[in-house]
């Protein structure tokens, strides 16, 4: 059986059907405490241990599904398209709003860091927390980071974001659909991004441009890091 896990298509295959599962019970109980992501996470590493397959095997296939993070990303640019006079009249909030969202997110993590006495390398990894994993990574290794240090935490700020987005907007009571898919984007890059999606259209656009706006602004920032 372990010869099988080493196809492309048993690691392609585990995530899509994870994937599905997790949409279903995302459908039938309707709470965003059921993120698709996280229970297909859980089903993943469940069926790794039990049956005892090494990651290796795994990520033959499914290094296959990062390909479409991409194309994913660049589909944005269609409701971008239908959104354009929304974003045209709101372009200087738009800037402004992701300018400060990338400013206090990396403001913050330092300040905690140095209040917490973490390392430097540690720092450098929590930095880029809240952008996208394509720059993320490649960042944290410029301030000299560790890489898989960055992809848990933007992992883990993609997915709390999700999960804690419809209930802060509720908390807070923000009826604007371009504040909310700027908040929703500046804190959790793409995860959130899907999420933002479900809300509405305006939520799911602003939200894609805040993941490239505010990546490029971390990107500036930590030229003085």
């Amino acid at each position: 059986m372990l010869e099988l896990t080493k196809e492309p298509f048993f690691g392609f295959s585990l995530c899509m059907f994870s994937y599905i599962i997790g949409i279903k019970i995302n459908q039938k109980t309707k709470s965003a405490l059921a993120n698709p992501m996280i229970i297909a996470a859980i089903i993943i590493i469940a069926v790794l241990a039990v049956f005892k397959i090494p990651l290796e095997n795994f990520m033959i296939g499914a290094d296959f599904v990062a390909m479409f993070l991409a194309p994913a990303t660049a589909a944005l640019a269609v409701s971008m398209y239908r959104q354009f006079d929304v974003i045209k009249k709101n372009w200087l909030p738009i800037v402004v709003g992701c300018v400060v969202g990338a400013v206090s997110a990396v403001v913050s993590i330092v300040v905690l860091c140095k209040f917490l006495n973490m390392p430097q390398d540690i720092t450098a990894s929590l930095v880029p927390k809240s952008i996208t994993t394509a720059i993320a990574s490649k960042l944290s290794e410029q301030l000299g980071g560790i890489v898989p240090i960055t992809l848990a935490a933007v992992l883990v700020t993609g997915i709390f974001g999700a999960i804690s987005s419809p209930y802060l907007i509720k908390l807070f009571k923000i009826d604007n659909p371009i504040a909310s898919g700027l908040a929703i984007g500046a804190s959790c890059h793409a995860l959130g991004t899907s999420k933002a999606i479900e809300i509405g259209e305006i939520e799911g656009t602003l939200s894609g441009i805040a993941v490239g706006l505010c990546g490029l602004v971390t990107v500036f920032i930590a030229i003085f890091l």
